[in-house]
C-alpha cells in the first residue's frame, strides 16, 4: 500500500536486475517516484537465465547456518540477511502468486520452476505502483556537478534526482547487463573498489586428451573435496578444461586464495568420504587373484569408471598395497591451474568496499547515493544464498534511503 502522506522524491534506480526492481518496489510503497533506468532493452535478463534452472530463490536451513555461507568479511550482508530473511522473501514470493516449495535438498523454488512467470507478476506489481523503466540507458558516470549522466538511443541524458541506488551488479555474463563497466565509473570518483574476480564458477585442470576426450560431461558424484582446510561434499563433473560444479562452487575463496598470482592450487579429492580409509583398505585387501584392478575398484570400493581414470590420470601408476590405495582413493591430489573467465562465473566476488559505505549502504561521499547487490564486496554459494543476499541488500539500502530522505524533509 502506498503512503499517502509523504512528502513524494523523485528516486532514480540504475539497474533493473533483481536489486535494482526489490529497491524500487520498497521505495514506491513508501510513496515516492521512482524511475528505472536499465542499459538492455528490458529487465531483469540474468535473473531469467537463472531460472532456467529452476530459480532457486533462497534456502530453507536454519537461519544460524544459512548465514555462515557468506564468509568471514562480509557481517554487512549477514545483518541484512537478518532482517530480511529466508522466510520473509518466501513470502514475498507467494505473495506475487509464485507457490514456493522446498526441494530434497532444502532449497526453495517457485513451483513453476521459472523466473518469468515471477517476473511477469512482478513487474506488473511495479507498474500498478507507478514505478517507470526506462531501457536502453546506460549510465556512463557522473558530470561535474554530480549529475547522473546516461547514453540512451536518442542521445545523452543528464538527471538530479533527489536520491538514487545502484543496482548495476558484477560482472559476469556481460551480454545479460552485468558488464562491470561500472567499477571505473565509481574509481574515478574516489570510491574504493576490491577488484571483481570469477566466483562460483569451473576450475581449470590441465587433463590429458584421453581423459578429456572419454570422460568431458561425466560426474564425479558423492565426492568430498578439500583445500586449505574446508572441505565440502558434492559433487563436480568433467569439463574440457577443468571441473565445475556445486562442491568446486563453494570452495571458490579458498581456491583463488591458494592459486594468488599465477600459481597452481593442490585441491584433494576424497572418491569415497563415507568410508574411513582403515574401512576402505579391508575392502580393497580382498582382491582375487587375475581380477582386473578397474574391475575390483568398481566392485571393491564402488568408484565408477570416471573415478577410476581420476586416480590414473597423468599416467599415474596405482600403489600396488591396499593402504596405499585406500590413502590415494580417500585424498587424490589434484593440480587446479586457475579458474574459469569472469565473464563465464555464475557471479562476482569484489566490488564496492565497506568501508566506502556507511550503516545504511550510502556512500560516505556522496550522500543520497545507496549501493546494493552483487555491486557490494561480498560473494556467497549458489543454493539461494545468492538471490536471498541479493534482495536483502536491496531491501537493507532502500530503507536506508528513505530514511535518508525522511530526516532531509
Amino acid at each position: 500500500m502506498v503512503s499517502k502522506t509523504v512528502d513524494a522524491k523523485d528516486v532514480a534506480i540504475i539497474g533493473a536486475g533483481p536489486a535494482g526492481l526489490f529497491a524500487a518496489e520498497v521505495i514506491a510503497n513508501a510513496g515516492h517516484r521512482v524511475s528505472i533506468y536499465e542499459r538492455m532493452p528490458s529487465p531483469a535478463r540474468k535473473f531469467l537465465l537463472a531460472g532456467r534452472g529452476g530459480l532457486n530463490l533462497t534456502h530453507s536451513e536454519p537461519l544460524e547456518r544459512f548465514l555462515t555461507r557468506y564468509g568471514e568479511s562480509a557481517d554487512e550482508v549477514r545483518m541484512a540477511v537478518e532482517t530480511f530473511p529466508p522466510e520473509r522473501l518466501i513470502a514475498w514470493a507467494n505473495d506475487l502468486d509464485a507457490q514456493t516449495f522446498v526441494g530434497t535438498s532444502g532449497r526453495v523454488f517457485p513451483k513453476a520452476m521459472k523466473a518469468s512467470p515471477l517476473l511477469r507478476a512482478w513487474l506488473r506489481r511495479l507498474d500498478s505502483l507507478g514505478v517507470s523503466i526506462k531501457p536502453r540507458h546506460r549510465w556512463v558516470g557522473f558530470n561535474d556537478t554530480g549529475a547522473l549522466v546516461f547514453e540512451t538511443t536518442n542521445g545523452q541524458l543528464t538527471i538530479t534526482p533527489d536520491a538514487a541506488l545502484f543496482a548495476l551488479g558484477g560482472g559476469s555474463w556481460p551480454k545479460l547487463g552485468s558488464d562491470g563497466a561500472w567499477v571505473d565509473q565509481f574509481r574515478n570518483t574516489g570510491v574504493a573498489i576490491t577488484p571483481l574476480e570469477p566466483a562460483n564458477c569451473g576450475v581449470r585442470v590441465s587433463w590429458s586428451e584421453v581423459f578429456k576426450s572419454r570422460f568431458e560431461g561425466l560426474a564425479l558424484k558423492r565426492i568430498a573435496l578439500s583445500i586449505a582446510s574446508t572441505t565440502v561434499r558434492g559433487e563436480a563433473v568433467v569439463t574440457a578444461n577443468g571441473l565445475e560444479g556445486g562442491a568446486i562452487y563453494a570452495l571458490g575463496p579458498q581456491i583463488r586464495a591458494a592459486l594468488g598470482d599465477g600459481k597452481s592450487a593442490t585441491l584433494i579429492v576424497d572418491l569415497k568420504p563415507d568410508l574411513t580409509q582403515p574401512a576402505l583398505a579391508e575392502r580393497l585387501g580382498r582382491r582375487r587373484s587375475g581380477e582386473t584392478l578397474t574391475n575390483f575398484l568398481r566392485k571393491a570400493a564402488h568408484l565408477d569408471p570416471v573415478a577410476v581414470a581420476l586416480l590414473r590420470e597423468g599416467n599415474a601408476a596405482l600403489p600396488d598395497s591396499a593402504d596405499a590405495l585406500a590413502a590415494r582413493i580417500k585424498a587424490l591430489p589434484l593440480q587446479v591451474v586457475g579458474v574459469t573467465d569472469i565473464d563465464r562465473a555464475i557471479s562476482t566476488a569484489g566490488g564496492v568496499t565497506w568501508t566506502a559505505l556507511d550503516e545504511n549502504l550510502m556512500l560516505k561521499d556522496r550522500p543520497g547515493l545507496f549501493v546494493a547487490g552483487e555491486m557490494l564486496d561480498w560473494e556467497a554459494p549458489t543454493g539461494g544464498y545468492l538471490l536471498q543476499g541479493t534482495f536483502a541488500t536491496a531491501a537493507s539500502a532502500a530503507n536506508g534511503l528513505l530514511g535518508w530522505l525522511a530526516r532531509r524533509q
